[in-house]
C-alpha cells in the first residue's frame, strides 16, 4: 500500500467515525420541540380570551348599528342582523376551536 492510499484509508475512517459520533448525539432535537410546544400552549388562553373580548366588542357596535337601522325605520335589517350576528358566532366559535385544537 502506498502513502497517498494511507492517508486516504486514514481520512476516509476519521470520517466515518466523527460521522458516527455526531449521529450517537441524544435527544435529536426533542428538547426544542417540547420547549416550543410548551410556549405554544402557554399562549392559547389568552389568545382565546382575546378573541371572546373582540366578539364582545363587535357584538356591542353590531348591536349599536342594528338598533340604529331598526329605530331609523329601514325594513332591511335582516340581513344586518346576520352579518353582526354571524361574525360574532364566528369569533366565539375560533376561541372554543383555539382551546379544543391545542388540549387546553
Amino acid at each position: 500500500m502506498t502513502v497517498k492510499n494511507k492517508k486516504l484509508l486514514a481520512v476516509a475512517a476519521s470520517v466515518t467515525f466523527a460521522a458516527q459520533g455526531a449521529f450517537a448525539q441524544t435527544g435529536g432535537g426533542t428538547t426544542g420541540i417540547n420547549a416550543a410546544t410548551s410556549s405554544l400552549t402557554s399562549y392559547v388562553d389568552p389568545v382565546s380570551t382575546l378573541c371572546l373580548a373582540i366578539g364582545a366588542v363587535v357584538g356591542i357596535i353590531g348591536g349599536v348599528r342594528v338598533y340604529i337601522k331598526w329605530n331609523s325605520g329601514d325594513q332591511d335589517i335582516n340581513k344586518e342582523i346576520m352579518g353582526w350576528g354571524g361574525s360574532c358566532l364566528f369569533l366565539v366559535l375560533v376561541s372554543v376551536v383555539i382551546k379544543a385544537f391545542f388540549g387546553v
